[in-house]
């Protein structure tokens, strides 16, 4: 592969359809204020590299990205590229990832409004987000121990695992359909309305409103704190370990919960089964 190493590009298109690179401690930043330094390349490696301009990564095939910035005026970073890996950068410009498909992304800090729409097959480990709709319209997500910020989350997203993370959002997982969500905080109001097929395992359910207008939803031995009218008009299969402040005319399905400060029941077609079972200090207090 060419090296090209400590040098400056402000010019448009510095390194178009380049091929088979490396690049190594250069900055994209200058007087020129040029666009879409990498456009339309392939098989090409950064590192280290310090970029203020916009649109540097655009129709590109094979990029690796390591120990690099990515600043508020490099907008719209990445867009309609493929296999790309992304380790120990900062990403954050708005719209930093769009329209791309096998990505990786690990150890990285975004800070990007509108990130990752239209996404297939991404990836992500060990990462912190900030942003509004984050991964919108996006399908095959992996993610494990991530830690985001912001509203409208993960609207209308398709087939999608998270592990261990932890999410401060609200309206997050509208119309979101085959999502498995395990071992995870997830805070804000009105969560997951209008979901299909998604599944919460071991989770801690913070906030007001959750999980309405669901069809095929599941909670396995999860928490909920602040939940008030929970689950209107869902179809819900759920194992909750505390009680809930309210829960409002669940349509279908069966509901086992330790209390309920107030079950509403003023729709015919409310007919959810709702069980109670103690607590195990219930059951201690119980027995003693």
């Amino acid at each position: 592969m060419k090296i090209i190493q400590n040098q400056t590009f402000d010019e448009e298109r510095a390194l178009y359809g380049k091929r088979d690179i490396q690049v190594i401690d250069c900055v994209f930043d200058g007087p020129a204020d040029g666009e879409s330094a990498f456009k339309e390349g392939a098989n090409i490696e950064v590192q280290r590299c310090f970029f203020n301009l916009r649109y540097p990564f655009w129709h590109d095939h094979g990029l690796v990205i390591r120990h690099s910035e990515m600043t508020e005026l490099c907008r719209a970073a990445l867009w309609y590229s493929d296999h790309i890996e992304i380790t120990n950068t900062k990403l954050h410009g708005i719209k930093a990832l769009r329209e791309c498909s096998e990505v990786m992304m690990r150890d990285c800090d975004i800070i990007s409004p509108e990130f990752g729409w239209s996404v297939h097959a991404i990836t992500m480990e060990h990462c912190t987000a900030e942003s509004e709709y984050f991964m919108m319209r996006s399908s095959g997500l992996r993610f494990t121990d991530v830690t985001f910020k912001g509203k409208y989350s993960f609207q209308y997203i398709e087939n999608a695992t998270f592990d261990n993370c932890r999410f401060d959002t609200k309206d997050a997982f509208w119309h979101a359909k085959n999502v498995v969500v395990r071992n995870s905080v997830i805070k804000g109001e009105y969560l997951a309305w209008y979901c299909e097929n998604v599944t919460f395992e071991n989770c801690t359910i913070i906030g007001t409103q959750p999980l309405c207008y669901c069809k095929g939803l599941r909670l396995v031995n999860c928490k909920m704190e602040g939940a008030d009218l929970a689950f209107e008009k869902s179809e819900v299969q759920a194992t909750i370990l505390t009680p809930v402040i309210s829960i409002k005319n669940p349509y279908s399905g069966n509901i086992t919960v330790p209390a309920v400060g107030e079950l509403i029941r003023d729709d015919e077609n409310a007919k959810c089964e709702i069980v109670y079972i103690k607590t195990a200090e219930q059951q201690k207090e119980c027995c003693a």
